[in-house]
């Protein structure tokens, strides 16, 4: 534990050396039987005293602000930035592509814990679920709760979720600005345009892996390819759940990019603590004095 303003110490000895040689004047009142008020009075007058005392010495404790620092660093030195895409249409249902999916991109996620990550789904329209963090145990928390149908199940907004995940980087200062998009499907929403989607990355230096699942016929898959061509990426087909582990393994063992990283310092404030018995003294001396 330590003091935010140790020298706020100083003022004991102040109050002390004042208790010693400012004493008031008080005045003289005449009482016929002198020995028995000073027994009523003297008990009082150190129990008074010494209370005041105490509630000095916690005020001056509180202002003082005892913490406990506690420090959180974040290395992610080695890390990058991750921008999760994935498709939760009604057609990621059948074969159970949505549960196998979900499951190892779980996955992947538990081995970037020094990655940023953010997490994008669409299918109708585009949201994001979760923008760029290190807490990524919230992301996988995310995914576990994630069901198809709650952005709708009869369209595809593929361009779109490029085009809204993008915006996630605009403040970034990653050198490899990562986008991992799983889809099983065209774009049907057409809400935003291809190009307008992959310019958007390519300004932002974004480089977007496109992950075909399930049968090829399916999806677009010169279309997929030509998103990360046009982004520096490369464009992976998965027909089986192993297929699909290899995928994110092989993208999981890109270059990372330096990161800045972060130290935070959290404070565990106890000056209210000082407060409160500075309070209950308080009207314990208020009852004394009555």
């Amino acid at each position: 534990m330590s003091l935010l303003y140790p020298w706020v110490l100083a003022l004991l000895p102040i109050y002390v050396l004042c208790i010693k040689f400012c004493k008031p004047t008080r005045q003289t009142i005449k009482f016929s039987n002198t020995k028995v008020l000073q027994q009523i009075t003297k008990q009082k007058n150190i129990t008074a005293e010494i209370l005041k005392f105490l509630i000095v010495v916690c005020m001056v404790a509180a202002l003082s602000s005892p913490v406990k620092k506690h420090t959180i660093m974040f290395d992610n030195t080695k890390g990058y930035e991750i921008s999760l895409i994935f498709d939760i249409s009604g057609s990621m249902l059948e074969a159970d592509k949505f549960d196998i999916s979900k499951k190892i991109v779980q996955e992947f996620i538990t081995t970037r814990s020094n990655d940023a990550i953010a997490l994008s789904i669409f299918a109708d329209f585009a949201y994001i679920a979760s923008p760029l963090t290190y807490d990524t145990k919230s992301i996988i928390k995310l995914l576990e709760y994630l069901e198809v149908g709650v952005a709708g199940k009869r369209k595809t907004a593929l361009y779109e979720a490029i085009f809204l995940s993008s915006n996630l980087f605009k403040n970034s200062k990653s050198k490899n600005k990562i986008a991992i998009v799983l889809t099983d499907g065209y774009d049907t929403a057409k809400t935003v345009p291809l190009q307008v989607a992959i310019d958007k990355a390519k300004d932002l230096d974004i480089k977007v892996y496109c992950v075909g699942v399930g049968n090829e016929r399916d999806y677009d898959a010169s279309v997929l390819e030509y998103i990360s061509k046009q982004t520096g990426a490369k464009f992976f087909q998965a027909n089986s759940k192993k297929k699909l582990e290899d995928i994110y393994e092989t993208i999981g063992k890109l270059e990372k990019s330096k990161i800045k990283s972060n130290k935070y310092i959290k404070y565990q404030y106890f000056y209210i603590y000082f407060m409160l018995v500075a309070f209950v003294f308080s009207l314990i001396l208020m009852t004394i004095r009555r």
